[in-house]
């Protein structure tokens, strides 16, 4: 019976008198140093190791092997010249072969051109300093590779990368079309950044997935402003004639404006914790629980009449004590209810009550944005708020009951027959 050798380390002298070819045991050598340092910092040593080896095998290819006369060839080789690569958040220093046609021009290793992009690059700053690594810190961030000769590392270099990264990513989401978007329900919301006013859009398609759509900058949130993001959204695609629900915070801007581009087509929901909020900011502390306690029981019939019943009632016995609660319940009181005159199940009523899908987004944005310390202007303002929106898209999942989309559907297609029918009779 044959039996298996004991696995033993050997010593530094028993590698080097081995039969191992000379390359490889010289490698052995390099490669001692950054194995000190981990595993990871020893495979990039041998990563750089194939890499050069995938050099030569181009060269060879282009100008045939090394050492052989061959009268028919059509380059030569043209010594090595020191160039850098791409290594995660870095460039490394490395000896690049050159390769001559016979006619005396430069001819390029593809496989260099490859390994040297810089988009790789960043987009590994991107991500990193998406993560909340900053400029100055982004070096201690990077992970070790040995005692190789880095660079690109540097604050500046750092901060130059990442405005091109976050124009970049500006340009994705402005660029994208959406007339391929089934799109039943869009969100809308501002968000204020130094003296910024930001009013960015979220849809959700009919298999319930979710789709940053867009943004636009202001000082406030006006209608000329939230009018200019509808209007970009059309002219990338979004049909302004299909009925969709829109889902807002209850600025008026926004609603005058959804208005204005959509017309009675677009059903308008209020966002009810947003609404809730303002009631209760207007009583004293020791009556907020139960009058909360009254709008949730409100909001949760699923009767539409007796919901707005309810809250009128509630609004008429607020009148004497509180006025000014009575007169945030009544405006806009009829949207709260749009979702449940849509015959919506809860479990759909949970996603579209509210405003929470776009807040989540927007929470992504604002811890993104939680290192900036100084905001230079406007362009700034979007470029980082775009590249929150797009981090965020990266954890998105289906919203809750989207197996039940068929029935939002079905309601905005009954919503879609009763405006073609009231023109009609118009």
């Amino acid at each position: 019976m044959a039996t298996i050798p004991q696995a033993r380390i050997v010593s530094k002298g028993e590698v080097e008198a081995s039969e191992l070819p000379e390359r490889v045991t010289v490698a052995l050598a390099e490669l001692a140093g950054a194995a000190k340092q981990g595993l990871l910092a020893l495979s990039v040593g041998i990563g750089l190791a194939v890499v050069e080896e995938i050099f030569q095998e181009e060269v060879t290819r282009l100008a045939g092997p090394r050492g052989r006369h061959d009268p028919g060839r059509t380059a030569t080789r043209h010594g090595q010249e020191q160039r850098q690569l791409t290594l995660g958040g870095r460039r490394v220093a490395v000896s690049k072969p050159r390769v001559r046609a016979t006619t005396g021009e430069e001819l390029p290793l593809r496989t260099y051109r490859t390994f040297a992009s810089r988009d790789l690059l960043t987009e590994a700053t991107l991500d990193r300093m998406l993560a909340g690594l900053s400029s100055r810190r982004y070096e201690a961030g990077l992970e070790p590779v040995g005692e190789l000769a880095s660079s690109s590392t540097s604050r500046s270099a750092v901060s130059r990368r990442f405005v091109t990264g976050t124009q970049q990513k500006l340009q994705e989401l402005f660029g994208r079309d959406l007339s391929g978007l089934d799109l039943l329900a869009i969100f809308l919301d501002g968000v204020n950044v130094a003296e910024h006013c930001i009013v960015v859009a979220l849809g959700v398609d009919s298999m319930g997935r979710k789709h940053p759509l867009g943004l636009w900058e202001g000082t406030t949130e006006n209608k000329t402003l939230c009018t200019s993001l509808l209007q970009n959204l059309i002219e990338r695609g979004l049909d302004p004639e299909t009925p969709r629900l829109y889902v807002i915070d209850g600025g008026k801007a926004l609603r005058t404006a959804i208005q204005a581009c959509f017309g009675k087509r677009a059903l308008v929901q209020r966002c009810r914790v947003h609404k809730r909020r303002n009631i209760l900011d207007h009583l004293p502390e020791q009556e907020r629980l139960l009058i909360g306690r009254k709008l949730d029981q409100a909001w949760a019939e699923t009767d539409a009449d007796k919901a707005e019943t309810k809250l009128r009632a509630l609004a008429k016995q607020l009148d004497g004590p509180h006025p000014g609660a009575a007169a945030s319940l009544r405006e806009g009181l009829e949207e709260t209810l749009t979702v449940t005159r849509l015959g919506l199940p809860p479990s759909l009523l949970r996603t579209f009550k509210s405003t929470n899908p776009i807040e989540s987004m927007n929470s992504v944005g604002r811890s993104v944005t939680g290192n900036v310390k100084r905001w230079r202007d406007g362009q700034m303002v979007l470029r980082w708020t775009a590249a929150g929106m797009l981090e965020a898209e990266k954890q998105f999942r289906r919203i809750v009951g989207y197996r039940d989309l068929h029935i939002l559907k079905r309601a905005l297609e009954a919503h879609r027959e009763e405006v073609a029918s009231a023109r009609i009779v118009a």
